[in-house]
């Protein structure tokens, strides 16, 4: 069986080599896995102990860094190696502050995997919620170092819980010191498979988020924007197109109310294309620029047209929307919530704990038709009462679930 997860990994590798010249995000990829190995040999002559991270994409970075920081914090003298599968992950964290190499993981082959094990020389390796790669993996378990994995949740849909998936779960078993996970069902879902060295940790992201909430700073130009203004506001993060669409047909018939949108892509189309359906929104690029902002009150739409200040922007939030629940899956609803601002998505959260958990609490809601988001906007936005319950909901549910990280590093120190 591993000869034949090999044998895909190598395929999936030439299908991106193949791709590279027509394809920004393949053309990245194949670019870092050229400069990861160059990195690698830089590394020779550095005999600190290694702490290495891997996280999938920019998500799951912020999940691992709640426990890599405080690792940095205890241990000085260790080095940080921190490698990406997404190049969404690595372009945005490439320059992290706390890492001595930040790198694009290698293609998942047999030689690889040596190569990279051997010049981390790693003490300890964490993978962060999911990336199971088989043969890193198995070089690690070669070289004896302890694996861990944190903020991980299992389904039964998962392929190594299908009939086939009896050499996935050994590798899980065999490879992995121990698993931290998210839920009593993926606990009782490892455990009924033999997977027996795992615990309840939860969820990483609530101390991340938290700690994005006590740090963030107030932003002069949503202050300057919303100066003056007494109408209610939603922001709303991380939207697609079919998500401003149902904004916007909301607004022509309820214009009372303040939007700041900050859409997924940054993009001069996207961003066209927002400014047609919001014909009263600015840019924020252009309102900072301005010399005068004194006469806003035409524009009710603020366009956030960069990438890195959502999290501290719900602060000014009534009402948050989260993007994304019209496509593969919503987007980050914990950023919102922690400031206690009630949520509104779409149909698409199935594969999303904290949505189902917001959702029973009464701190958030969803729908699958415009007349759904109507009234679910009309109460949040006109009934002090319902929208007063929905936010101490939310406020309730992140305070319950902080502390994941102090119970991963409790673990680890018994060792």
């Amino acid at each position: 069986m591993r000869l034949l997860y090999t044998i895909g990994i190598g395929c999936y590798t030439l299908g991106i080599r193949l791709v590279s010249p027509f394809h920004t995000k393949a053309r990245q990829m194949v670019k870092g896995w050229s400069d990861c190995h160059r990195q690698l040999a830089d590394l020779a002559g550095d005999s600190r102990p290694t702490l290495w991270f891997h996280a999938p994409s920019l998500g799951e970075f912020e999940q691992a860094r709640p426990v890599l920081e405080r690792l940095h914090a205890e241990k000085p003298d260790h080095r940080i190696c921190v490698t990406f599968f997404s190049p969404s992950g690595y372009e945005v964290r490439r320059n992290y502050p706390m890492a001595d190499r930040v790198l694009y993981l290698p293609p998942d082959t047999p030689r690889n995997a040596r190569r990279l094990v051997e010049a981390l020389h790693p003490e300890m390796a964490f993978f962060v919620k999911y990336d199971f790669w088989f043969n890193y993996m198995h070089a690690l378990r070669r070289k004896q170092v302890p694996t861990y994995i944190f903020s991980a949740i299992f389904r039964p849909s998962q392929y190594f819980f299908k009939p086939y998936g009896g050499w996935f779960r050994r590798q899980i078993a065999a490879c992995f010191t121990h698993l931290f996970v998210q839920n009593e069902t993926s606990l009782q879902l490892l455990q009924r498979f033999g997977i027996n060295q795992c615990s309840l940790a939860g969820d990483t992201r609530f101390d991340r988020v938290q700690a994005i909430a006590d740090a963030a700073e107030r932003n002069a130009v949503a202050e300057t924007f919303l100066a003056g203004r007494t109408e209610p506001v939603l922001v709303a993060g991380s939207s697609w197109l079919p998500d401003e669409k149902m904004i916007a047909q909301y607004r022509k018939h309820h214009p009372n109310f303040t939007i700041i949108l900050a859409p997924h892509v940054i993009s001069e189309e996207h961003l066209t294309q927002i400014e047609h359906l919001f014909p009263d929104s600015i840019r924020y690029s252009r309102m900072k620029s301005m010399a005068d902002t004194t006469n806003l009150d035409d524009r009710k739409v603020l366009i956030i047209d960069n990438i890195g200040m959502l999290a501290s922007l719900y602060r000014y939030a009534d009402v948050a929307y989260i993007g994304g629940g019209w496509g593969h899956g919503i987007h980050n609803i914990l950023e919102a919530i922690t400031f206690g601002k009630p949520v509104l998505f779409g149909p698409n959260y199935r594969k999303f704990q904290e949505a189902h958990d917001v959702l029973a609490c009464g701190g958030g809601y969803t729908y699958t038709q415009y007349d759904e988001l109507q009234r679910q906007l009309d109460r949040l936005l006109d009934d002090k009462e319902a929208y007063q319950k929905a936010s101490q909901a939310c406020r309730q549910y992140v305070e319950a679930n902080l502390g994941s990280t102090q119970i991963i590093l409790d673990t680890l120190n018994k060792r």
